[in-house]
């Protein structure tokens, strides 16, 4: 485990409340309250949450099934301020109460800047939102500042230029995304390095894709044993400057595998490593769109195009190219609209995190499943 400067982190391995059992719409508190104890009990204690994560139903969750069950010295909180939250500077200080109250908590262990990229940078430097974020820090209702990120590598070594005092950042980073010019997770990460920020990491597993394997990258891990979920975890972990690796886990089996290898980690071996690398190059002679399934362009899309959903629609396709892909594409454009549909208004594109060129995309899409 990297060295760190915060003592209160138990392990490595965090529980990312972006993805929560569901049922019927709603958080399973009652399995994620199973999952929760679990978590602790097997010594882990760092909880992640934002206020846009299933729209105000992670916060709230936490607080039935974490923060009013366990004493607060038995885990650290983190949330986060997003953008599409605050227009102003007096916007934040009532959201970052009304964050607190949903959580049921009195401070946050770490408050992150969430989602930094190179225009939502200039919108909180306008809004003097890191400035308020180190008042809280000061007032004693936050313990650590930091920022999550979604650019290139040279935006982040800008903000943390201007921003010394941050003391984490939260980037992507997973072995497909290692050299992806968009993600630029090898990059990001030695900027962090360089400026000697601890690291966290979200999206190990790729939003489910590197569990979800093709039988041809699954068949290189399977000599090697265990799930596909432990080499992209621990390859995260493995890597220099990084404190800590979320995982969203939505269901209990997931929980059981995940704490299993990170209970007591273990960086990757030298034939671990190995096969990463060809499962690397298998997955990059597939044609695939890297999505990860976050919904933020669906919380903008004024169609209610189910965008990740079709896109996961296309990865199917493309990898089993069986009857099920059509069938979910179908169902999805049902229940919502299709790629048609769209007003090619770019509000997508503006959230998305992977920066997809998603309005050229749909149209991809649309035409896969309609060919004759």
């Amino acid at each position: 485990m990297t060295k760190h400067p915060f003592p209160e982190v138990k392990k490595n391995f965090g529980f990312g409340c972006m993805r929560l059992p569901m049922q019927d719409g709603e958080v399973d508190t009652a399995e994620f309250s199973k999952m929760v104890d679990y978590f602790l009990e097997n010594g882990f204690n760092y909880f992640d949450t934002a206020h846009g994560y299933l729209n105000g139903k992670s916060e709230t969750a936490l607080k039935a099934c974490l923060t009013s069950r366990h004493p607060r010295e038995s885990y650290l909180l983190v949330d986060k301020l997003s953008s599409n939250h605050f227009e102003k500077n007096e916007d934040i200080r009532p959201l970052f109460e009304e964050k607190l109250a949903a959580c049921g908590v009195e401070y946050f262990d770490f408050y992150l800047l969430h989602a930094q990229d190179r225009n939502k940078f200039a919108k909180y430097k306008a809004c003097r939102a890191y400035e308020t974020a180190f008042e809280l820090k000061a007032e004693g209702k936050v313990r650590h500042v930091g920022l999550s990120f979604h650019d290139t590598a040279d935006v982040l070594d800008q903000i943390l230029t201007e921003y010394p005092a941050l003391e984490v950042v939260q980037i992507q980073l997973n072995y497909a995304d290692w050299e992806d010019p968009n993600v630029q997770s090898r990059a990001c990460l030695e900027v962090c390095n360089k400026h000697g920020k601890p690291v966290i990491v979200m999206e190990p597993v790729k939003g489910g894709a590197l569990v979800n394997l093709p039988e041809e990258a699954k068949a290189v891990f399977a000599p090697l044993g265990g799930s596909c979920a432990q080499y992209a975890i621990r390859y995260a972990a493995s890597q220099k400057g990084v404190f800590m690796v979320l995982s969203g886990m939505g269901n209990m089996a997931m929980m059981e595998d995940n704490v299993s290898y990170m209970k007591d980690f273990r960086p990757l071996n030298e034939e671990e490593t190995a096969a990463i690398e060809k499962v690397r190059g298998v997955l990059r002679s597939l044609e695939q769109i890297s999505c990860t399934a976050c919904n933020y362009c669906t919380e903008r899309c004024p169609q209610n195009i189910p965008i990740p959903t079709l896109f996961g629609c296309y990865n199917d396709r493309k990898l089993w190219n069986t009857w099920m892909a059509g069938f979910n594409y179908e169902n999805a454009v049902r229940k919502g609209n299709p790629p048609s549909a769209c007003l090619d208004c770019g509000l997508c594109e503006e959230g998305c995190p992977q920066h997809l060129p998603i309005r050229e995309l749909l149209k991809t899409v649309e035409a896969e499943f309609t060919k004759k």
